[in-house]
C-alpha cells in the first residue's frame, strides 16, 4: 500500500526544520547513509553531517530563510517502502520562483519515511531553451517539472 500522506508528512517535516532554523531536525529527516548534493555541487553523507552542515548555513547565510516549492510534487512508488519525487524549489526570505530542481529518493525504515538521496540542481532555462532550438531531439518527451 502506498503512503503518500506520510511521505508528504516528512516533507512538512523537512520544511518546517529549515523555517525554524533547526539543523538537528533537518538531518533527522534522513537516513544515516543518505547522500544529500547541494546546487553547488557538494556531497554530504548521513543525516548527521547534512544537519550540521545546515545549522551552520542556518545560523549564516540562510538565517530566516524558508522553503519554496512549485505545486505539489508527484510521488512516484517503486514498492511499499520507496518512493522518488522531482521537485523545483528554492529557498529565500520571501516565496520567489523556483530556480533549482531537486530529486529526492525516500525510504520507508522501521516504519518512519527518510530521505535517502536528495539531489539539488541550478535550473537554467535560457540554456535549455538554447539547447532545444539547436537540438530538437534533445526536448524531452513529456512535458515535465523540468520545463515548466
Amino acid at each position: 500500500m502506498n503512503d503518500e500522506a506520510g511521505v508528504r508528512a516528512l516533507f512538512a517535516r523537512l520544511a518546517d526544520a529549515w523555517s525554524r532554523g533547526d539543523g538537528a531536525a533537518y538531518g533527522e529527516c534522513f537516513t544515516d547513509d543518505a547522500t544529500y548534493v547541494a546546487w553547488v555541487g557538494t556531497v554530504y553523507r548521513g543525516g548527521d553531517d547534512i544537519g550540521r552542515t545546515h545549522q551552520v548555513l542556518f545560523d549564516t547565510f540562510l538565517k530566516d530563510t524558508k522553503i519554496t516549492t512549485e505545486a505539489e510534487p508527484e510521488v512516484r512508488f517503486y514498492g511499499a517502502d520507496t518512493a522518488v519525487l522531482t521537485t523545483r524549489g528554492d529557498v529565500g526570505k520571501k516565496a520567489r520562483t523556483p530556480s533549482k530542481v531537486q530529486t529526492t529518493t525516500v525510504v520507508r525504515q522501521d516504519g518512519e519515511w527518510k530521505i535517502a538521496a536528495f539531489h539539488n540542481t541550478k535550473r537554467h532555462g535560457i540554456l535549455e531553451r538554447i539547447s532545444f532550438k539547436f537540438q530538437p531531439g534533445i526536448r524531452p518527451a513529456q512535458k515535465s517539472v523540468r520545463q515548466s
